[in-house]
């Protein structure tokens, strides 16, 4: 019944061949697996966190070329997200490294310092690495899920919810690791000050003189922890708001709309993101604190313990504010991008 609904579009309780023929003209995928996971890409939500659970893409799309036009909209929709909420991700940064209980960094403060340091362009500072990093990470992502895949797969084909989640979680990690020197730039350049760098060869240059080709791993192994509880209950989230809208309305409708979609993926992010935000705190501040006089040089384990025992537990969530304020531009300027290049580039 609930078939025959879904194509059903004029909801007269009989198909008619326009209908049959659209509803697999635009419903290529041979299974209900496959449909269910063309909602994770069929919207593009970049909050500007790497550690996201890479695009499947359905075998239709893998023949038909469209995967890789569905990865440069991707692509651009990115860049343009990050470019225009880059001056919240720099004052999380900031937050994150310099916020104690002695300096109350709050939004307000945190921008007045940044424009009176620099001006209105040090709020993009550290923001050309983070555009520039989207093409190699998403590329050996997409690359390394579909290896990991083939690794894991079934004797009988199928993949089942674990194996997607480990491959996911892999993928990630090995883009993390290819790309983690980019990370620590980026990082270095936000919390730089005016004149420091001329750019981001001029860090990198500076960076290998004075600590060595081991600074641009500083916080990798938190970085790498946070993985998993990030793809695990973004996965997990996903699913169980997928399956909650499939129990209550997929009588009416297979297409669960945008509106759905967008929900569903930015609550899952956004619960990944506030469990694995400490991880992501203490990765920052490692890679930071040899640019900061007067810090003291701790491991992850150390550092750790002082912020709890400094600062409590709020401290390990210092920036997650403006972290959180730029989920819904971030997530509407994506769409509104990602939907102009899936037109320009002729993708259904």
């Amino acid at each position: 019944d609930q078939f025959l609904f879904s194509i059903d579009a004029d909801g007269t309780m009989t198909v008619d061949w326009n209908e049959w023929r659209d509803h697999f003209m635009f419903n290529p995928a041979t299974d209900i697996e496959e449909i269910i996971r063309y909602w994770k890409h069929s919207t593009v939500l970049d909050i500007g966190d790497s550690l996201t659970v890479p695009d499947e893409f359905t075998e239709e799309e893998k023949k038909t070329g469209q995967w890789w036009k569905q990865l440069l909209a991707g692509g651009v929709a990115g860049a343009v997200s990050r470019t225009g909420t880059a001056p919240l991700d720099r004052l999380k940064v900031m937050m994150q490294v310099h916020g104690s209980k002695s300096n109350k960094m709050n939004i307000a403060s945190g921008f007045k310092q940044m424009l009176k340091e620099g001006g209105v362009q040090s709020l993009w500072r550290g923001n050309g690495v983070n555009v520039v990093k989207i093409a190699p990470e998403t590329a050996i992502k997409f690359w390394a899920y579909e290896q990991y895949k083939k690794i894991l797969t079934k004797d009988d084909g199928k993949l089942g919810t674990v194996e997607r989640f480990v491959s996911g979680s892999l993928a990630g990690a090995t883009a993390q690791t290819s790309i983690y020197p980019m990370e620590v730039l980026k990082t270095r350049l936000a919390v730089g000050k005016t004149g420091q760098y001329s750019g981001m060869f001029d860090c990198a240059k500076k960076i290998l003189k004075r600590e060595g080709v081991k600074a641009f791993y500083k916080g990798y192994i938190p970085n790498i922890l946070g993985i998993i509880p990030y793809a695990g209950i973004d996965l997990a989230v996903y699913e169980l708001l997928k399956s909650t809208w499939l129990e209550h309305y997929a009588s009416s409708s297979a297409n669960p709309g945008v509106f759905v979609l967008l929900g569903c993926g930015t609550v899952s992010s956004t619960c990944g993101q506030l469990a694995s935000y400490p991880l992501a705190l203490i990765r920052t501040r490692m890679q930071a604190q040899a640019s900061v006089e007067g810090a003291p040089q701790l491991n992850m384990v150390g550092l750790f313990q002082r912020i709890i025992a400094v600062e409590g537990i709020r401290g390990l969530y210092r920036g997650i504010a403006p972290n959180f304020m730029k989920v819904l531009p971030a997530v509407s300027i994506s769409y509104v991008v990602y939907e102009k290049m899936k037109q320009n580039l002729g993708i259904a």
